[in-house]
């Protein structure tokens, strides 16, 4: 099923100002995560929102809140999110982060307790929409434990994002978003909920075995995901903890902290016009990129992306053609909806086969596992 952006914003900002927002916190979360399934990741998407209004009833996740600054000085500052809502929290960290460094050139910003940050890569387009470079590392400190160590079978990490940003002068920025673990938890989940198999390489089963299935993942006892690149990636990981978990204050993955989903976040903000005049960085930017995508390609039609290209040309198509969503996404929102007491046309109208609630999803291999049940865990 397709829905306009513009639909799914409204009805998330509903189901968010139900759920005890104000009415801009509720419009920003909502834009946000519809922001994401427009550049393609919906794991980070409104799959989310059934995860948010559960946490939001259980005060895993706390509406309306705000940072507070634990300490700060002119290009530093350590900020507690107060478990609000990560949407409304990283826009007040990195927005504090952006005028710190217009006055020196750069800052880092300690972010700790944040309810789930969303799509890493929004901060780093603040930041460039700024005219400002800027590098974000995140954590999340117990809940979110999803990831083997190389070597290991066990969950003793989170999926790590790192994230970088670069602006170009024009609207194509750089955009590097990424994790230190070869897939996000919430595609996994979107793969359970289209009833398909995970890419190669990506996923073991609780005995260490490579598997393809999402519900392993999500079995008991439960799977695990793979760091990327070997020991390469599992080394990344272990800095991303310390420095969004340890040096924020927010503590790396901890499992006594698991009754929460709860990010930390480094964020380094550089502004560009510090370092020398426009005239001299974005024509060597340009120069590079034009450089780098002269190689010759492997495919004859082949074509070099630059880190963020893909999300852009996926978000110009969306916009045009709708933003698709699979039936167990949609119904488990509407499931939402219905617990708020939200029932209007929109939903009655793009609701179809209600017994699928209660369905399953049959993948051969593993038992099967209810459309209704999965982690909540963030990656």
């Amino acid at each position: 099923m397709k829905f306009q952006h513009e639909q799914l914003i409204a009805l998330a900002e509903e189901i968010f100002t139900e759920a005890g927002c104000q009415c801009n916190v509720a419009h920003k979360v909502g834009r946000r995560l519809v922001e994401a399934n427009l550049v393609g990741h919906d794991s980070h998407g409104v799959i989310r929102i059934p995860s948010y209004v559960d946490w939001l009833r259980d005060g895993k996740v706390l509406a309306n809140q705000s940072i507070r600054i634990i300490s700060e000085n002119d290009v530093v500052a350590v900020v507690d999110g107060q478990f609000g809502l990560g949407q409304i929290i990283g826009e007040e960290a990195i927005q504090l982060g952006i005028d710190k460094a217009s006055q020196y050139g750069v800052s880092v910003i300690a972010l700790r307790n944040s309810g789930h940050l969303g799509r890493i890569g929004d901060w780093a387009e603040m930041a460039a929409d700024a005219g400002m470079l800027s590098l974000h590392f995140v954590n999340t400190s117990g809940a979110g434990m999803l990831v083997a160590p190389f070597g290991g079978i066990d969950r003793r990490l989170s999926a790590n994002p790192f994230t970088a940003g670069v602006p170009t002068g024009n609207s194509k920025q750089i955009i590097l978003d990424m994790s230190a673990c070869t897939v996000a938890e919430g595609k996994i989940r979107v793969a359970l909920n289209q009833g398909i198999m995970v890419e190669d390489g990506c996923l073991i089963d609780s005995a260490g075995n490579l598997t393809n299935d999402p519900r392993c993942f999500y079995g008991d006892p439960p799977g695990a995901i793979l760091p990327i690149a070997g020991h390469k990636g599992s080394g990344l990981s272990l800095v991303i903890e310390m420095l969004a978990g340890a040096l924020t204050g927010s503590s790396c993955t901890n499992p006594e902290n698991a009754s929460r989903v709860a990010n930390g976040m480094l964020s380094v903000i550089i502004d560009r016009r510090f370092f020398g005049s426009d005239n001299e960085f974005f024509p060597e930017v340009e120069r590079f990129i034009s450089f780098v995508k002269s190689s010759r390609t492997i495919n004859d039609n082949g074509e070099i992306l630059m880190p963020g290209e893909l999300e852009q040309r996926t978000k110009a198509q969306r916009l045009e053609q709708g933003i698709e969503l699979d039936e167990i996404t949609w119904k488990q929102i509407c499931t939402t909806c219905r617990s708020l007491n939200i029932e209007h046309g929109f939903i009655e109208s793009n609701e179809t086969n209600p017994a699928f609630h209660d369905s399953q999803i049959s993948i051969p291999g593993c038992e099967p596992v209810s459309s209704k049940s999965g982690s909540r865990d963030e990656g």
